[in-house]
């Protein structure tokens, strides 16, 4: 049995590792694209008795299908001053697995949903779709102009009923939390991932954890060019034009993000941040904008979008493991992720693995932990000294290589 006590500030873990007397052992490592999502066990309803959050996700090897309502699991509403209402929107998302710049033209980011939230929501741009005098050259700030009916979670929904979020949803994840490397919190439509607000100020992987910066900075202007006047009625910050990217200025490019190292991806990836500033008040340009860095998958962006059927052989991921599952392989798992009542991995062979050593390190990259032992299938036990509450990173390695590494969580 594995048990741990925790307090506010510290916990201790205890990992049992589950023997499973197999031939042959073929691993499968984590991959971010399937296990960030948070998954419906089946029957959990959020707004209006709708299913909340994703519904299923399905694979190929090369693209996901997200299946959701566009409910979020946690309690949404009420919108002041907002007639609308959520309604299912029966979205299935197809998006790339294996994402890559696009050297061409970029695709730019419009209106509509630009990505999708880990529990099923749609991402919205900065902009409300509307601009001074119909002109198409002074473009509202949604984030100023609809704020007033953002709900406590910083979401509303569009006159269609699709619930979504123009700015970081605070309900997702822990807005004050600068401690740690903010979670996955979406992926956009080109496949590169959306991460909370806080990162490694280098972006090596090195240095404290601290909240990116945007690079757009409002301008010092008196007046706008064909443009309703500075003032009470219309103030600096009111449209998305009042802002210009100051290269240099913060941490991340034109679109909101930057090529770096996470947790996630220790090879380094291309990430998407949605920013906050040191108030941890949502920060133009909020999340992806401009343009896509990479290619994107049609069919997701536009009128009467988000509606991508498989059309090739697909597996459906359940989400009970930290690893892709694949037939006929025999894989490591680890569960439940994340818990307050510790883990079981299993998967490892004691023919094929005398010797096991196992790290555990933080966010930040640091170890704190490290121990080997022979296998013994009468006590297969790894008893971790207390930690802090926060992410880890284990890795387990047998005598030849690293045969498993996943996210865990201590709270």
């Amino acid at each position: 049995m594995i048990l741990r006590s925790s307090t506010l500030l510290n916990s201790r873990i205890y990992l049992l590792f589950l023997i499973l007397f197999m031939g042959g052992v073929k691993l499968s490592f984590a991959q971010p694209e399937l296990s960030s999502w948070i998954l419906n066990p089946g029957t959990a309803k959020g707004y209006a008795g709708i299913l909340s959050n994703v519904q299923k996700v399905q694979y190929s090897d090369n693209f996901i299908y997200i299946t959701a309502a566009c409910i979020p699991g946690y309690d949404i509403g009420p919108w002041k001053g907002n007639p609308n209402t959520p309604a299912n929107q029966n979205f299935q998302f197809k998006i790339t697995r294996k994402p890559v710049v696009n050297l061409g033209n970029p695709t730019a980011i419009g209106g509509g949903h630009i990505g999708v939230f880990s529990n099923g929501v749609s991402i919205f741009n900065a902009s409300d779709a509307q601009s001074y005098l119909n002109q198409k050259v002074w473009n509202r700030n949604a984030y100023y102009w609809e704020g007033p009916s953002f709900d406590t979670c910083l979401g509303h929904p569009a006159p269609n009923g699709e619930y979504h979020h123009h700015v970081s949803p605070k309900c997702l994840y822990n807005h004050n939390d600068t401690m740690h490397h903010s979670p996955i919190i979406g992926y956009a439509f080109d496949g590169f991932p959306i991460y909370g607000a806080c990162a490694y100020a280098k972006t090596n992987g090195q240095g404290a954890i601290r909240l990116m910066r945007s690079s757009f900075k409002l301008k010092s202007m008196v007046t706008r060019t064909n443009g309703p006047a500075i003032g009470p009625s219309y103030p600096l910050g009111c449209y998305m034009e009042d802002y210009e990217f100051v290269d240099g200025s913060g941490d991340l490019d034109k679109r909101n993000g930057r090529f770096c190292i996470t947790p996630d991806y220790p090879n380094g990836i291309y990430c998407y941040f949605a920013t906050l500033d040191e108030k941890h008040i949502p920060s133009f340009p909020y999340v992806p904008y401009t343009s896509y860095y990479g290619m994107v998958t049609a069919g997701n962006m536009g009128p009467g979008s988000g509606h991508n059927s498989p059309t090739e052989t697909v597996t459906t991921y359940t989400g009970s493991t930290s690893v892709i599952e694949k037939p006929n392989e025999t894989v490591l798992h680890i569960w439940p992720n994340p818990s307050s009542t510790g883990w079981v991995i299993g998967g490892l062979s004691a023919k094929t693995h005398s010797r096991v050593f196992c790290t555990i390190n933080n966010a930040q990259g640091q170890k704190v932990y490290h121990t080997d032992i022979a296998f013994d299938p009468l006590n297969p036990t790894i008893h971790i000294p207390v930690l802090q509450m926060g992410i880890y990173w284990i890795e387990v390695c047998d005598e030849k290589d690293l045969v498993f590494r996943s996210r865990i969580v201590a709270d």
